[in-house]
């Protein structure tokens, strides 16, 4: 084959590529399930489990540490307070939890890009907290202000990915007490989908609650939800006082905490997955009970964050059998309280966007949208045991989040989906490709990777040999290359762009 020929090939493909990746990037704002929940553990299981978290709760109890606030909250509530521990009556979390809304409505800037949180429904959002971030160009590296708003430009682009997240990677160019302002602006400014705010410091959760009253109304963020933050127990069964204070501001504020247990089995919770389900179920009703003791009725989602520890090593590992069997059980006791979960991710302990992490991620991905998650963070972008946030990466997991949309769509049984009348036309002994239902169909009727190479040795060897990182990497370009900022309100952009300038200005930089 001559060179002007291979090249021709090559433009042809890759823009039957770029159409294929274009017609997946329009999608609904969220996934509602049509398929029935995998439920692993037996109702015996679950009920011993909810008698263990509450022996945990009555006996062992929960710390508080550093917060005299919530010490008194919890004591006025009718709790036990010794010092910092804190033990609770039976039954006293479970009361607190009811005004605890069962799904709620997270605002985007974009109306048409609100995700529901809770029932049947599951949104995507990416990687979150990474300092490091990795290309094929440029290797693994300290993540910029640049490689933020990248990240997020990625996520409004990729349809499958419902949310823009929080913190995509850690913009370590600039002072640590001053880049939340360029994090939750790049996400207000870079996307109009529903975004996560900043909790590692209570003046910046609220200063992440005043830009949004910027951007959507002060009265608007008082009656609805317009941000999501993450907050961490400090495993095992400790809260501390930065989590604590961020919680407090955004539970007062009406916006929703996702309170998840950080769990590394075998270091932070018992070897045993049984022992590690009625930890964190203690310390994700205890987090979550004290968000309705602030404000009764705040949207709060219950977070289980979970991975084994290599008893070799130290190391954590993912993709494993026990954290599914965790998460799993996990997002049934959730429904019992009646509470939007969130879990699972595209996880991986893989330096590269290897097998390995394919494997991995796999291995987490599927489970966690079989077993009920309603918020997935770390859907995409997730390398390296959470060190690095990886471009190749992000968009090969977008592929793979775009295949969990289709399979949660279900069975179709209209007359188009039974084929009777192909069934009829082709007989016995004949081939469907030419007959009539899949000439109307075969556009649509299967899943086409945007990443997978389907194509003959020939035509791979022709087009360059390229490995799926390859792939990637040359979309991640193309993407950012064609990328177009949502239209924003001018005048809400400059009051924001002003109070980030005037608040930074009142402080001086700082490292913690």
């Amino acid at each position: 084959m001559g060179e002007q020929a291979i090249k021709s090939v090559r433009r042809g493909r890759s823009a039957r590529r770029t159409e294929r990746a274009e017609a997946s990037a329009v999608t609904q704002p969220y996934i509602s399930r049509q398929i029935p929940l995998t439920e692993l553990c037996s109702e015996e299981g679950l009920e011993l489990l909810e008698r263990n978290a509450d022996i945990i709760l009555q006996e062992t109890g929960i710390e508080f540490r550093d917060d005299a606030e919530v010490l008194n909250i919890w004591r006025e509530a009718g709790a036990q307070v010794d010092g910092e521990r804190v033990r609770f009556p039976k039954g006293l979390l479970r009361q607190l939890l009811k005004t605890a809304p069962a799904e709620f409505t997270q605002h985007a800037r974009n109306p048409d890009r609100n995700v529901v949180m809770g029932g049947k429904n599951l949104v995507f959002a990416p990687v979150y907290g990474p300092p490091f971030v990795r290309d094929l160009d440029g290797g693994r590296r300290y993540g910029t202000i640049a490689d933020f708003e990248n990240f997020v430009k990625l996520a409004y682009m990729a349809g499958p990915m419902h949310h823009s997240g929080g913190t995509v990677c850690e913009p370590v160019d600039l002072p640590v007490n001053k880049r939340h302002f360029d994090m939750v602006y790049a996400h207000m400014k870079y996307s109009d989908k529903p975004f996560m705010g900043s909790v590692t410091h209570p003046d910046r959760a609220r200063d992440t609650v005043s830009m949004c009253e910027i951007l959507f109304g002060k009265d608007f963020v008082e009656q609805n939800t317009v941000c999501t933050s993450l907050i961490n127990a400090n495993s095992p069964m400790v809260f501390d006082d930065t989590m604590l204070g961020a919680l407090k501001v955004y539970a007062a504020a009406n916006q929703a905490c996702i309170v998840t247990p950080f769990i590394l089995s075998g270091a932070m919770a018992p070897v045993s997955v049984a022992g590690t389900l009625a930890q964190a179920l203690a310390e994700g009703m205890a987090g979550c009970a004290l968000t309705q003791l602030i404000r009764p009725g705040a949207p709060v989602i219950f977070g289980m964050f979970s991975s084994a520890v290599s008893m070799q090593s130290g190391a954590p590992t993912f993709g494993t059998p026990e954290p599914t069997l965790v998460f799993s059980a996990m997002a049934q006791l959730v429904r019992r309280l009646n509470l939007p979960f969130r879990s699972g991710g595209s996880l991986c302990a893989s330096k590269i966007p290897d097998a390995q992490a394919a494997y991995e991620s796999a291995n987490t991905l599927l489970p966690a949208v079989q077993c009920g998650v309603n918020f997935m963070l770390h859907a995409a972008g997730w390398l390296e045991g959470g060190l690095s946030s990886s471009y190749e990466k992000f968009v090969m997991d977008i592929d793979q989040l775009a295949m969990m949309e289709v399979l949660c769509k279900g069975y179709d049984f209209s007359e188009n989906g039974q084929a009777m009348d192909a069934i009829q036309e082709v007989g016995p002994g004949n081939h469907f490709l030419g007959c009539a239902h899949t000439q109307a169909n075969f556009e649509t009727a299967f899943y086409r990777s945007t990443m997978a190479d389907n194509n003959s040795f020939e035509q791979w060897e022709a087009e360059g040999e390229l490995r799926t990182e390859d792939r990637a990497s040359k979309a991640v370009k193309e993407m950012l290359g064609s990328y177009q900022a949502p239209i924003m309100d001018a005048a809400k952009d400059e009051e924001l762009m002003l109070f980030i300038a005037q608040k930074k200005e009142s402080f001086a930089d700082s490292n913690i």
